[in-house]
């Protein structure tokens, strides 16, 4: 299968290199990392060891593949869509953090739509390389939820090439349950700069745990059937499964970058107020991480 992974980061790295071992795979990515790669190829360590040589561009205007891989930041996804609806895909699945990236894609794009959760941990640590810091799963399907040939054959690719994947017609809810995962680790460990799994400690749990419980709330007044207990437990296992993972928005945030909170907390914030739902947990975490964006982005102005 021809794949384009747009937005090959940290995430989308790994995810192309993995698909990159039985298929023919184009990194859409920023340079240096995309001139590396296109030079030396990539180097994928941590939890494997292989080089590959896909294709790699900092272009991502009027690509063709039989399907294309959307991994930039959630407040990238309209001109990433902007600039996918140049080029020609059979289907581009989503494996995004946050809400609302498929709605965009497919006001762009005119191919079906796919929406998928990634659990791998990935760190890009050099042009070129990429770490993998936790063997994770891939779930996709359509995002309306049921079956989907189209998800069918993507997965069947990502299996081909030794990913594990589940095909899910419950979409709907695994990504708002992937949402409270966010929710509940991502701004806590960006903020306090610890790791994944600093959430399961008394102080930090019961935080990580309304916003989960919030976040239900919401996405049952949305129509999907999550309850408070099924948010709280995954938070805890996907927390356990990664206790010495770095959180992307933790990478954000050392790294100096714009993070996704608007997407992930702020997501929740918004659509709980449509329904008359308060989420004062996830509107006080939001509150506090785009203080700190806004003070960073001044601090860079200044220098």
């Amino acid at each position: 299968m021809d794949i384009v992974v747009f937005g090959a980061g940290s995430l989308g790295s790994l995810i192309g290199g993995l698909l990159a071992r039985e298929h023919r795979v184009t990194l859409v990515a920023r340079n240096p990392h995309a001139t590396a790669v296109r030079e030396s190829g990539l180097q994928v360590c941590g939890e494997f060891d292989f080089h590959v040589h896909p294709n790699a561009t900092s272009d991502g205007n009027e690509l063709r593949a039989d399907c294309g891989i959307v991994t930039v930041k959630a407040f990238q996804t309209e001109a990433a869509a902007q600039q996918l609806a140049t080029g020609e895909f059979d289907a581009v699945l989503s494996l995004q953090n946050g809400m609302g990236n498929e709605e965009i894609l497919a006001k762009h794009l005119d191919c079906p739509i796919l929406a998928g959760t990634a659990s791998y941990g990935a760190v890009l640590t050099d042009p070129g390389t990429v770490e993998c810091t936790g063997i994770g799963q891939i779930v996709l399907g359509a995002p309306e939820g049921g079956g989907s040939d189209v998800a069918r054959r993507v997965e069947t690719a990502f299996t081909t090439a030794g990913i594990e994947t589940e095909l899910a017609d419950d979409m709907p809810r695994r990504l708002w349950e992937k949402l409270a995962v966010n929710a509940g680790i991502n701004p806590i460990t960006a903020l306090s700069r610890v790791e994944n799994g600093t959430v399961l400690s008394d102080e930090a749990n019961e935080i990580a745990a309304t916003a989960a419980r919030e976040t239900a709330r919401v996405a049952r007044a949305d129509g999907v059937e999550l309850t408070d207990e099924d948010a709280v437990s995954a938070v805890e296992t996907v927390a356990a499964a990664t206790v010495s993972n770095v959180s992307s928005m933790r990478q954000d945030v050392e790294s100096g970058r714009k993070t996704e909170i608007g997407a992930i907390n702020g997501f929740v914030v918004a659509r709980g107020r449509e329904h008359g739902i308060e989420t004062p947990v996830n509107r006080t975490l939001s509150g506090l991480v785009k203080t700190w964006e806004r003070e960073s982005e001044n601090k860079n102005e200044n220098e």
